[in-house]
């Protein structure tokens, strides 16, 4: 590598589409900045309440497209830029490296770094949700009322969503090998829980809801063929995260089709925990520990 040329990092926040801003992860970017010496393109994007999906997935991958067409210009070497998220903007970062295959001129992503990312909203009856409906940042009723919200569902429709009354047996059959709790390693399931999409189908729910099943929603639905030319990831998941499960699975789905992942697990962590670790008195040690292994993994690379 040249030694005028930089790693690039693309960097997409969290928040929701309801929270969340260039000013709040700004110190997190500065951070990743200054400990993997780094460009770092930190992506603002539309959101909620006036702007709904596709805005999120669309904005992230066009100011994408921008800097990887202008690398030089901002000093940073092609063939060493990663994508990095977290929440809401993990998600993006699959969203994104997935879109990007479409685009062969392009230099590549070198690799992807999710944290806590939202990837899938089909099945909330995962462990994680079904274990952490009411932790700190991240409870049932908020990330519920913001997935509708920012898919333009009616809030009655909530419940359905959550119970996954809303699915036909056979569509549940279809996704079953890769978003079941049979994927999830048995440390991270209870005794106590509910089986999957166990209730009477709900057809109306099901007609109000059915345009989720897409595979620019939920990232862990792209076929085997795509997620075989993915980059390698590091994944960050938090014990206490209704997410966690999220995680997991796309673990293996690029672990299955040879995808090299290091995964980095944090026992006390909790959703957005990371967020907090500039904050000082109110900064807990999972927060540090992430930020840490983040920009260790990225400076590794």
């Amino acid at each position: 590598m040249s030694s005028e040329l930089r790693r690039g990092i693309i960097f997409y926040h969290g928040g929701g589409a309801i929270c969340g801003s260039l000013d709040s992860y700004h110190n997190l970017c500065s951070f990743l900045a200054q400990q993997t010496d780094s460009v770092v393109l930190s992506v603002g994007y539309r959101k909620l309440p006036d702007h709904h999906h596709p805005c999120i997935s669309k904005d992230c991958l066009n100011a994408s497209i921008h800097f990887m067409k202008n690398l030089m210009t901002y000093g940073v070497d092609p063939s060493w830029v990663v994508a990095c998220g977290e929440s809401i903007g993990g998600g993006a970062v699959a969203l994104v490296t997935q879109a990007l295959l479409n685009f062969p001129s392009l230099p590549h992503i070198c690799a992807q770094v999710l944290i806590t990312p939202v990837m899938q909203v089909i099945n909330f009856r995962l462990p994680s949700h079904q274990q952490n409906q009411n932790v700190p940042f991240l409870t049932k009723d908020i990330l519920m009322t913001v997935v509708c919200k920012y898919l333009d569902i009616d809030l009655s429709w909530k419940d359905a969503l959550f119970n996954g009354t809303y699915m036909p047996p056979d569509t549940w059959k279809k996704y079953r090998k890769w978003l079941s709790s049979d994927n999830i390693p048995r440390r991270f399931k209870s005794k106590s829980l509910l089986p999957e999409f166990s209730g009477p189908f709900n057809e109306a729910a099901y007609l109000e809801i059915k345009h989720i099943s897409d595979a620019k929603i939920s990232p862990l639905l792209v076929n085997d063929k795509i997620i075989a030319q993915l980059p390698e990831a590091f994944l960050v998941t938090c014990e206490y995260d209704p997410l966690r499960d999220d995680a997991l699975l796309y673990k293996k789905r690029l672990e299955d089709q040879g995808v090299p992942v290091t995964w980095y697990h944090v026992e006390e962590g909790f959703h957005g925990c990371i967020t907090l670790f500039d904050k000082q008195l109110f900064s807990f040690p999972c927060s540090m520990k992430i930020a840490n292994a983040v920009a260790s993994y990225i400076k590794g690379i």
